[in-house]
């Protein structure tokens, strides 16, 4: 079905990339002018959170770039609405903290209260918890990272989903330093006793159980699980040993594109199409027209390893010729199931009697042909 938001006709300004670039500003008009997202000196020095987006810096990062400053590298997994990192923020001066946050509601929350607070040490990032550890922290570099009552996923079918599994905590040994930690809160008896069970698993790591320290029991979650009556548990896991296998960043290449000549079909309905590729799946959702009616974007949804991408592809008439390929919205990571999407659409094009002048991206396998939509 070619539909816009709410159902609509679709529509999109163009050229695309440049209209959608509008769209992520991650900072409202009640935070106040948007802050530099290369997270440098002059970020660090106006008392301004900044979201990091990890097409603006060299992966992995560098902290002392992206905070202007060297310091202990402190991570927060699932910041929420930033209360807990606020404080930590203020009573750590000295500590670089990166929080990661999938949600993002919590991320708008956060940042208002962290520039409201003129926070001058942390920086956010709107994703996942391994894919932030995978491709932007450098091996070796954190000193400790904080888990606050992580999503138990309570039912026995849903276990695989637990952040706090034996192979996270092997791979996140790669990132902690010497004697680095892990401190987890939780009030979630059968997640407490699972994380303690996989830490072991994993034979990385000393285990001290302890009273939860006041301030991690100010979060938002504590504060309500608190009103209940519920318990809280408190643990500190400390590396003791090394990883057995690095865990090496997902590859990246140039954003993957190929040049074409003919028309484009007149599309009137498109059928959502699934690939199969080693390791995830890229289903092609949906397809928008621009406003000005000319070319297509299409919505591409991309699973593999431990990266999820909502990514968007484009056919586009240029003065050169049809430009197909990655539109330039949401810091895209031109994984393998990236570069797949695009060989799809060229393909899906081709069956349409367009012709390929020339191509710049990687052939992946997948397992189903293109289709006519």
């Amino acid at each position: 079905m070619l539909r816009g938001p709410g159902g609509g006709e679709g529509f999109l300004s163009a050229p695309i990339s440049e209209a959608l670039e509008r769209i992520t500003a991650p900072v409202g008009s009640s935070c106040g002018p948007r802050e530099p997202l290369d997270g440098g000196a002059s970020a660090a020095s106006n008392g301004r959170a900044v979201l990091l987006r990890a097409d603006r810096f060299e992966l992995p990062m560098s902290p002392t770039a992206v905070f202007g400053r060297s310091g202990p590298l402190v991570v927060e997994i699932g910041f929420g609405d930033g209360r807990f990192t606020e404080t930590l923020a203020l009573e750590r001066p000295d500590w670089n903290l990166l929080g990661i946050d999938i949600s993002a509601g919590a991320l708008s929350r956060a940042i208002g209260r962290l520039v409201a607070a003129r926070v001058r040490n942390v920086r956010l990032f709107h994703g996942t918890a391994e894919f932030a550890l995978r491709q932007l922290v450098p091996p070796d570099s954190v000193a400790r990272i904080y888990v606050n009552f992580p999503d138990p996923w309570p039912k026995a079918r849903h276990e695989e989903h637990r952040l706090l599994r034996a192979e996270f905590f092997r791979r996140v040994a790669t990132r902690l330093g010497p004697n680095g930690e892990l401190c987890l809160t939780t009030d979630h008896d059968e997640y407490w006793t699972f994380a303690l069970g996989e830490a072991r698993a994993s034979g990385l790591y000393s285990i001290d159980e302890r009273e939860p320290p006041l301030t991690h029991l100010a979060t938002k979650y504590a504060l309500k699980w608190k009103f209940i009556g519920r318990n809280f548990r408190h643990a500190v896991f400390t590396k003791i040993a090394e990883a057995p296998e690095p865990w090496p960043r997902l590859p990246s290449d140039p954003m993957p594109h190929a040049l074409m000549d003919g028309e484009l079909p007149e599309l009137t309905s498109f059928e959502k199409q699934v690939l199969k590729i080693e390791g995830g799946s890229v289903v092609v959702l949906d397809v928008l027209r621009p406003l000005e009616g000319r070319g297509y974007v299409f919505m591409v949804h991309v699973e593999e390893h431990d990266i999820v991408q909502q990514v968007l592809l484009e056919a586009r008439p240029t003065p050169r010729g049809l430009h197909v390929g990655l539109a330039n919205f949401a810091a895209p990571i031109a994984t393998d199931g990236v570069q797949a999407a695009v060989s799809w659409l060229v393909a899906w094009l081709e069956a349409r009697g367009l012709r390929t002048r020339q191509r710049w991206y990687r052939e992946i396998a997948s397992s189903s042909a293109p289709q006519r939509g």
